[in-house]
């Protein structure tokens, strides 16, 4: 088989199983994005998703999600921004990403829009809500109670658009417990901003669970493309 015939078939049963868990919790699969994480793979591999209908790429690395853009501008695609985010990146990093999926501080929103008003082009922010207990190591993302504050200022800023939220289900937790309280917070956030329909949560192991509580993107990458590269 093809490095083609490899993507094209785990994209299928990717796409079959968001199929699948979308009639499941009586949703249109259509009103779910596949956004197709492509950390450390690649630039012909980008092209061969692009081929193969893929609309949404995510990386979650800086400098390598520019460079790799750099080298897949023509293929008209949206590039999420899905990693860990550092202020002094966050510039550099909206200058490229249609999307930025990881704010989850104030500190971010005016390096963002500064990096976006230097491109003159709008940028779509989620805000990433922990679903982690306070205190752990290693936790990202915004607690539930900072959102508002943290929506206020992505809404004040001149070339960010707020369309919603982003999470990440802990490693010690069952994924559905897990994004049923996520679902919980979203109705919060979005009785305040019903315009902020967006929810990014779920990847390759645990999607159908995401889609189950709401999600409308989901990030895959393993899945699909297989291990990642042992050289990085």
């Amino acid at each position: 088989m093809t490095r083609r015939d490899d993507i094209a078939a785990g994209l299928d049963d990717v796409r079959r199983r968001i199929a699948t868990a979308a009639s499941t919790a009586g949703r249109d699969a259509e009103d779910v994005t596949l956004v197709v994480v492509t950390k450390f793979f690649p630039a012909s591999d980008v092209r061969l998703l692009a081929e193969l209908g893929v609309t949404d790429v995510g990386e979650n690395r800086h400098p390598e999600a520019g460079d790799k853009l750099a080298e897949c501008g023509d293929l008209g695609l949206r590039w999420h921004f899905i990693g860990g985010l550092q202020s002094n990146k966050a510039a550099a990093v909206a200058s490229y990403a249609d999307v930025v999926e990881s704010v989850d501080r104030v500190k971010l929103v005016n390096a963002l829009n500064r990096g976006a008003h230097e491109r003159s082009h709008e940028v779509d922010v989620l805000l990433q809500v922990s679903l982690d207990p306070p205190g752990r190591h290693g936790r990202s993302g915004a607690d539930a109670a900072d959102l508002p504050a943290l929506a206020d200022a992505v809404e004040a800023a001149g070339m960010l658009t707020l369309r919603g939220l982003m999470a990440i289900a802990p490693l010690d937790e069952k994924p559905k417990a897990a994004f049923e309280r996520l679902a919980e917070v979203r109705a919060t956030f979005l009785a305040d901003r019903p315009q902020a329909t967006w929810l990014s949560a779920g990847m390759s192991n645990d999607f159908e669970a995401a889609i189950e509580a709401g999600a409308t993107h989901v990030r895959v990458g393993s899945a699909i493309l297989g291990a990642r590269p042992s050289i990085k």
